[in-house]
C-alpha cells in the first residue's frame, strides 16, 4: 500500500474548516469567560481556538499577494474590535491595555514576515538588517505593551509555526512547551488542536474571506449585550 497515498487520504480538513472549528471553539470560549465563568470546561474547549489561528496566520502569509494589504486588514479590524472587546472582557475602554487578539495576530505576522525577509537577504544586502531586527523587536515590545491578547506568547506561538511549518512532531512538541512556559498547564491543552491542523489538505476551501474579521466583534458584542441586559 502507498503510505504517502494513504496519509493524503486522511488529510481532510481545509482552511475554511479549520476556520470554522476556531471560530466555534473561541464562541465556546468567550461564552464561558463572559457568560459561564464558573464553567471551566468551556475555557478548556476554547483553548484550540488560538493555535489554529496562529497556523492560519502562517498559511495567509505564505499565500498572500500583498502583505501590506494583509497587514493592514489585521490591524483595521484590531482597531474595530477594541471596543467591543472591552464592553465584553474589561471594564473600562482602554486602547492601549489589555488589547484584543488581532493585534497579536498582526504582531506575529510582522515577525514572521521580517523573519522570512531576513532568510532571504543576499551577500550584498546584509544592510536590510537593520530594518528587520527592529521590526521583530518593536512588535515584541507593542505585544507586550499593550498587553494583547496572548502577548507575547501568541507572537512567540506564531512564530514557532513558521519556523517548524513542515516539520510537524518538532512544532508540535515545542509549541506544547511554549504554551506551558507562557500561559500554564490549561493553555498547554490547546495543543490538541495540532491533531485538526496535522489534518489540514493545504486547500483554501469556501472563499468568505471576511467571515472570523466580521465574526469576531460582533460576537463580542452579542455577549457584552446578553451579560449586561438580559443576565443582570
Amino acid at each position: 500500500m502507498d503510505t504517502t497515498q494513504t496519509n493524503n487520504n486522511l488529510k481532510c480538513i481545509d482552511g475554511f474548516g479549520l476556520k470554522l472549528i476556531a471560530i466555534i471553539t473561541m464562541l465556546i470560549d468567550h461564552t464561558g469567560a463572559v457568560l459561564f465563568p464558573q464553567y471551566l470546561f468551556l475555557r478548556i474547549i476554547g483553548r484550540l481556538a488560538f493555535p489554529i489561528f496562529c497556523f492560519l496566520i502562517v498559511e495567509g502569509f505564505q499565500h498572500t499577494k500583498n502583505i501590506k494589504v494583509y497587514l493592514s486588514r489585521l490591524f483595521l479590524f484590531a482597531l474595530i474590535s477594541e471596543i467591543p472587546f472591552d464592553l465584553a472582557f474589561n471594564s473600562s475602554i482602554d486602547f492601549f491595555h489589555d488589547t484584543n487578539v488581532f493585534f497579536t495576530l498582526g504582531f506575529g505576522l510582522l515577525v514572521i514576515y521580517s523573519v522570512d525577509s531576513i532568510k532571504k537577504i543576499t551577500d550584498n544586502k546584509y544592510g536590510k538588517l537593520f530594518i528587520y531586527i527592529p521590526i521583530i523587536a518593536i512588535s515584541y515590545y507593542l505585544a507586550y505593551y499593550l498587553q494583547t491578547d496572548y502577548s507575547i506568547g501568541g507572537v512567540t506561538l506564531i512564530l514557532i509555526i513558521y519556523l517548524f511549518k513542515n516539520r510537524s512532531l518538532p512544532r508540535f512538541v515545542i509549541a506544547t512547551v511554549s504554551l506551558y512556559l507562557f500561559f500554564g498547564f490549561i493553555e498547554a491543552l490547546g495543543a490538541i488542536s495540532f491533531l485538526p491542523i496535522q489534518l489540514y489538505n493545504n486547500k483554501r476551501g469556501p472563499k468568505i474571506k471576511y467571515l472570523f474579521y466580521l465574526f469576531y466583534p460582533c460576537h463580542l458584542l452579542l455577549l457584552w449585550y446578553i451579560s449586561k441586559h438580559l443576565l443582570s
